[in-house]
């Protein structure tokens, strides 16, 4: 069906809310905006359905959402009666619509006679993670779209362990919702379904278990209450999630004295202080890094919306303040880890690491100085949520930690999700026993660099926005595939792992073997010196990244060579 028929049906509708009928007047006068709106739906991609809230079938909107649930209403429908028992956990952001899109989820699921337990107001997506593993939700759908910019929404689906449905189950949901009638799915009363017990609403009792398991994170309490009682934290949630819960699991961990970013600490569905409430993007801290050098603050913390990623900025000797990279981050968490439960004795002797494959080696490097195991999985929390679970069912590993080099990071298995809240509690564990050595966190950074080498890392994007995106992008993919790059800023591959083909080539030989995980559009080169170029699309933006990691002996040469990698990737995507 073309475009205009798509357009054609929505305009025959004479009950759009008021909203969407404005935006369809307005699409009635841009051909190429209806177009984009209407040549195709949302789609799940790694992190589930994302997209502009407006009207058509390729935004986020009450009837993309009930057809979404829908969809999960009918695998529901197919399995055991029990499973409609159990339910589903819902939450959501501060963003525009995320409560109005919450509860039409609610009320389709109520419409099959389906329990649902409904937080009372906005909450971050790792609670969401861990409701659905404490109540024994079947499932949890989480409305929000991340750290992307305010005309965003979006919509997770979790499975019953807590993890972001896997592709089997969710492709599944996703052939199911497309047969059904956007227009037709079936929304139950909100009062009838309280009223049947349909419809629970969840809030505090959630919270005050979420807080207790977060209690458990913290690996020294003795040194948390200690100097936590005057080390100066500044947080913001960025208008998000993160205030509510952030505020009182540091208070519990020992960190009385922490300052809240006045004009953002409020949910705003504007996000009026930042151009983008990413915690990956420098301008975003930019309130917090001021607000910290007021204070006289050791650390800056900043989380997105939905409080599932954690950017860091650290005070340096000098009292200026440094922004850590995600991979940074994760190694001096990791380092911190591993380094307390070993003076402790409570480091397992089968531990492991789970990261992405387009993260970090250097936090391999700390595991391997403590004879832990690292596993590389495919981009996407849900994959380490599954090796999570793998461990538990096999004893082949005790999870230690988690990570992925977009600020995402887990420590404990409670929630199988990115947790900032986790993160910052440990964090600010970790920047108290820096302090308790006279020493700040980016002293300590700066001690793991001279151990283990300097790793620098960088991630860039193209943007391939429209209908001929997907086009573009695929076509940049081929030409990696089919002319492979033999050298990048002059250091030569000498091993190219494909990810889509699950074959890993060894340059001199030629000799492909098979790769063990997943099937997935991705391309990575391992050079001689041990950096490293991936290349893959974005599954939830029109975009693909290019992330490139570099290891040498000073931080001006890894730097060097990163720019010399950078600049070669840009000269092949020109030809």
């Amino acid at each position: 069906m073309s475009w205009k028929n798509n357009f054609e049906i929505w305009q025959q509708q004479t009950d759009l809310p008021s909203d969407l009928q404005a935006d369809m007047q307005n699409l009635a006068q841009d051909d190429a905006q209806a177009e984009d709106a209407f040549y195709q739906p949302l789609s799940f991609g790694t992190a589930g359905m994302r997209g502009i809230m407006g009207a058509g079938i390729n935004r986020m909107n009450i009837y993309t959402v009930r057809q979404a649930t829908e969809g999960l209403a009918r695998l529901m429908d197919s399995l055991d009666v029990t499973v409609k028992e159990r339910g589903v956990a819902i939450s959501y952001d501060s963003r525009h619509h995320s409560a109005e899109f919450a509860l039409e989820a609610a009320k389709v699921l109520g419409a099959h006679e389906i329990k649902v337990y409904l937080f009372d107001a906005l909450r971050p997506t790792p609670e969401l993670s861990f409701t659905v593993r404490h109540l024994k939700a079947y499932a949890g759908i989480m409305i929000t779209a991340s750290h992307n910019p305010k005309d965003y929404n979006g919509y997770k689906i979790y499975g019953e362990d807590g993890g972001q449905m896997p592709p089997k189950e969710s492709d599944i949901i996703t052939e199911s919702s497309r047969q059904a009638d956007m227009f037709a799915v079936p929304v139950a009363d909100e009062s009838a379904l309280r009223e049947k017990g349909l419809l629970v609403t969840i809030g505090q009792d959630i919270d005050d278990v979420y807080l207790e398991a977060i209690k458990t994170v913290t690996i020294n309490p003795t040194l948390t209450h200690e100097v936590g009682q005057d080390m100066k934290l500044v947080y913001t949630p960025l208008h998000g999630t993160g205030a509510k819960i952030a505020g009182p699991a540091l208070e519990n961990a020992g960190f009385k004295n922490v300052t809240m970013v006045a004009a953002q600490k409020e949910p705003d569905g504007d996000f009026p202080t930042v151009a983008l409430p990413n915690p990956e993007d420098h301008a975003a801290l930019a309130m917090a890094i001021e607000t910290a050098s007021e204070n006289g603050a050791d650390v800056a913390i900043a989380v997105d919306p939905d409080a599932d990623r954690m950017g860091v900025a650290v005070r340096q000797p000098d009292g200026t303040y440094t922004l850590l990279s995600g991979n940074q981050i994760a190694a001096v968490l990791l380092n911190y880890i591993l380094t307390a439960k070993a003076d402790a004795g409570t480091l397992p002797e089968n531990g492991a690491v789970v990261k992405s494959i387009v993260s970090s080696e250097f936090a391999t490097a700390i595991a391997d100085h403590y004879d832990m195991a690292t596993i590389s999985v495919l981009t996407g929390f849900k994959y380490i949520a599954e090796q999570i679970q793998h461990f538990e069912d096999t004893d082949e590993h005790s999870f230690l930690f988690g990570f992925e080099e977009s600020y995402g990071y887990l420590m404990k298995s409670f929630t199988r999700d990115k947790d900032s809240i986790q993160a910052t509690v440990m964090l600010a564990e970790v920047a108290a026993f820096y302090k308790s050595q006279d020493m700040t966190l980016y002293d300590g950074l700066q001690e793991l660099f001279a151990q283990y080498g300097y790793f620098d890392e960088e991630t860039k994007s193209m943007t391939f926005a429209g209908i001929d995106g997907a086009d573009k992008m695929a076509a940049i993919m081929q030409d990696f595939r089919t002319q492979t790059p033999t050298e990048f800023g002059g250091v030569s591959v000498v091993k190219t792992e494909d990810f889509d083909q699950q074959t890993v080539t060894t340059m001199a030989t030629g000799v492909a073997e098979p790769l063990s995980l997943p099937k997935a559009n991705v391309l990575k080169y391992w050079l001689e010196d041990g950096s490293w170029v991936a290349v893959r699309p974005s599954g939830t933006e029109p975009k693909i990244k290019f992330y490139v990691g570099t290891k040498a002996n000073t931080q001006a040469a890894a730097e060097a060579e990163l720019e010399a990698i950078q600049k070669s990737i840009a000269d092949k995507i020109e030809e």
